[in-house]
């Protein structure tokens, strides 16, 4: 068991709700804004990794998207939270911070 294996676990673990938080905070965003801010933040993600969960939370209805055309290449396609996409996030972020504040109190109290 190794320290790296545990925290790509943690990390994969709280991607969907980092991509939706990016969304939602900006209302929709481009694939390569996410991977920026995520990139920012430390979290470090590949395109490869970003795009099938964006489908994923496409096809289950979470998202959907815009194109808009580019004067610097092919179209792009801008990312949105549904209802139930935003319903969805604020699930998960209510769940993350019990999480969060659980898991503070238990590791600063030991």
């Amino acid at each position: 068991m190794t320290v790296d294996n545990t925290e790509s676990q943690m990390r994969k673990g709280l991607l969907e709700l980092c991509i939706l938080g990016i969304i939602q905070s900006r209302k929709e965003a481009y694939p390569s804004d996410i991977l920026e801010q995520l990139k920012e933040a430390k979290l470090v993600v590949l395109e490869g990794t970003l795009y099938p969960l964006l489908t994923r939370l496409k096809n289950a209805g979470m998202l959907t998207y815009r194109w808009e055309e580019s004067l610097s290449g092919p179209p792009r396609k801008y990312y949105s939270l549904t209802k139930p996409g935003l319903k969805f996030y604020v699930q998960l972020r209510t769940t993350w911070d019990e999480l969060s504040n659980a898991v503070n109190h238990l590791t600063t109290t030991l």
